[in-house]
């Protein structure tokens, strides 16, 4: 399981701020059977495990000892895009958790010689899964598209074991090839909007610091 580790952050809110590394990312973690803890993160080893293995279970090391978590939510600087503050989560390996995975296109569809253009209806599909069963993405091979009739919808992607795609129409199509004419219908329509927090009910709210763009 991939690692990163973090350290104990005593400052807090401006505190923190005013003493801010821009090697460093504040962040919080809580969930089952952990107390709310403030954090501090170096930023490209962060950076780098988020794009290794996105929203699946990692070992967080904290002063020696380890957790297992969700990188639950990350927030960024609206203006700048550079990443602000992280919240990890503990769940509880033995339930269920949904959440959104990145879905990645491979392969080449042999439509487009007939001078289609590739459309991707999603960019990620949410799933449930016990938290070690979470895949950090999912792949589509797109060269079973041979003609403009040709879809891949989600009834026929393929999931690891312990795993269940959470959509209730099996026949969206996530991935096609479309004749040059229906390209700016295509693209018109909006792309299936996602929902980054897993549904867990039980999950506690982070409570030693309101979610403020001040204190995060």
């Amino acid at each position: 399981m991939t690692s990163l580790t973090a350290k104990i952050r005593e400052k807090k809110g401006t505190a923190f701020r005013a003493g801010y590394d821009a090697d460093s990312i504040p962040a919080v973690l809580y969930g089952s059977d952990v107390e709310n803890m403030s954090l501090e993160i170096d930023k490209k080893s962060f950076e780098k495990v988020l794009k290794d293995v996105g929203e699946t279970l990692i070992d967080l090391e904290v002063d020696g000892k380890k957790y297992s978590v969700l990188i639950y939510d990350t927030q960024v600087n609206p203006l700048t895009q550079e990443l602000i503050h992280v919240d990890f989560y503990q769940p509880n390996l033995k339930e269920e958790v949904e959440t959104e995975v990145p879905l990645e296109l491979v392969g080449e569809a042999p439509a487009l010689k007939l001078g289609g253009t590739l459309i991707m209806n999603m960019k990620e599909i949410s799933v449930s899964a016990l938290p070690k069963d979470l895949p950090s993405k999912i792949v589509i091979d797109v060269s079973t598209l041979n003609t403009f009739e040709d879809a891949i919808t989600v009834k026929d992607i393929k999931v690891p074991a312990g795993v269940t795609i959470e959509i209730e129409n099996p026949e969206e199509i996530i991935v096609q090839v479309v004749e040059p004419e229906n390209v700016e219908e295509e693209l018109s329509k909006p792309i299936e909007e996602v929902n980054k927090e897993p549904e867990q009910a039980a999950a506690p709210k982070k409570e030693e610091e309101p979610a403020t763009e001040e204190n995060k």
